[in-house]
């Protein structure tokens, strides 16, 4: 007997007839002996009603209050889901987070999980009952509702599934599990049976949008094994587990990227003790993220050239500011571009091949593409290119590397 946590999202519980479906295929699981746990999402379009709503009387909307009436969406879907379980013969018990005592800290809107009081959950399972979560919310130690931010249903299945240590959290979306490369760009793009933690989190930040970045870090930490499946239909799915799970890794696991990228150049920069920190400096107070950098010494050496990536949304708010201190430092010149994009290639077998880098290259350079700036880690190499190119890049690559074809 396993004891088993399912997640499903707004769009797989999104009406009457997806609930009852839902139901069915958890009272299949509970049928084959195994003790099963459920964290559902409001329904599709739901938390943007209550926002809604909340704005209408008020906006920006009071936090605290934002999270009492954002809370409700998923309360909804726990009492449907418990009672279309019953209904089939499968008792159920639906819990809010604060009746489960998903414990959070005080940020109203995008809490962060501190603990889990199983017991209440542990006494219903051992009672035969199944457990329908709330996702999403919690509460902190003054007994204020809060919710966790985008992608919390996603988390409070992990953390759920650590603190009753469950044999797998699996979950369930519209897509039917992780691909080497989003299928719409490459339609060779192939299903992975399993990936690590590692290639996963690397995937999920750089735009990979099949699990939540919070949720990936939360599973690898507590060592929970995850699953992505579809919710529309049967399949295995993708097992993301730890490394040493692993039997033999493929080089590549995968290929990310992101259009939503913009590239700023500051030109001969006085090369001094600090430049790093006076130009991002400001950039940072802005709340704007930078993603790649690059310094190069100019051919005087008494100058630098300083080059970075930000989203494309805070391009011209962090062109203003570049300008500002280019003046502010007497540089040349300040230079952007708004139209390029990032492609990343992730996996855990770089530590152990050699040759990556210029075979990655080398495929590029073979369909004419420039490649405009260049980041490493252990196991992701990622390029800049020009927007128009991503495509075809994303293509070459996939060929390049047989991502197309089972390991």
């Amino acid at each position: 007997m396993a004891l088993i946590v399912q997640k499903y999202g707004g769009t797989s519980v999104g009406s009457v007839e997806r609930i009852q479906n839902v139901a069915r295929r958890v009272k299949r699981w509970r049928d084959q002996g195994d003790q099963v746990v459920v964290v559902v999402s409001a329904m599709s379009g739901e938390t943007d009603r209550l926002i809604g709503l909340a704005k209408a009387i008020q906006n920006p909307p009071n936090p605290r209050e934002l999270d009492v009436i954002m809370a409700t969406g998923e309360q909804v879907t726990i009492g449907l889901l418990a009672m279309a379980l019953d209904s089939i013969g499968c008792p159920a018990r639906s819990y809010t987070g604060g009746q489960v005592q998903v414990l959070t800290d005080s940020a109203h809107n995008k809490a962060r999980i501190r603990e889990i009081e199983g017991a209440n959950i542990r006494a219903d399972l051992d009672a035969g009952h199944v457990v329908v979560v709330a996702g999403f919310q919690g509460v902190d130690e003054h007994g204020n509702i809060t919710t966790l931010g985008r992608g919390g249903s996603d988390t409070s299945a992990v953390a759920v599934a650590a603190a009753l240590s469950a044999d797998e959290c699996q979950i369930y979306t519209d897509v039917d599990g992780v691909y080497t490369t989003d299928p719409r760009v490459e339609p060779r793009a192939r299903k992975l049976d399993r990936i690590t933690f590692e290639e996963m989190l690397e995937m999920a930040s750089l735009g990979s949008k099949v699990l939540q970045i919070r949720s990936v870090e939360f599973a690898g930490k507590y060592k929970v094994p995850l699953r992505v499946l579809s919710s529309l239909e049967e399949g295995e799915g993708t097992l993301i587990s730890l490394e040493e799970d692993a039997v033999e890794q493929a080089v590549i696991s995968g290929i990310a990227f992101a259009r939503d990228e913009a590239k700023l150049t500051i030109l001969g920069v006085p090369d001094q003790p600090g430049v790093a920190y006076k130009i991002l400096g400001p950039i940072a107070d802005a709340n704007i993220e930078v993603d790649m950098i690059i310094q190069n010494i100019a051919a005087d050496e008494a100058t630098t050239d300083f080059t970075f990536t930000v989203h494309r949304n805070d391009y011209q708010r962090a062109l203003a500011i570049l300008k500002d201190t280019a003046q502010a430092m007497a540089a040349r010149q300040v230079t952007g571009d708004d139209r390029i994009a990032k492609i990343s290639i992730v996996g855990v077998g770089m530590r152990s091949h050699a040759g990556i880098a210029s075979k990655m290259f080398a495929a590029l350079a073979k369909e004419g593409i420039n490649i405009r700036m260049i980041s490493t880690s252990e196991i992701k190499i990622s390029v800049v290119v020009d927007e128009k190119y991503l495509e075809l890049a994303v293509r070459a690559l996939h060929a390049a590397f047989d991502l197309d074809k089972a390991a």
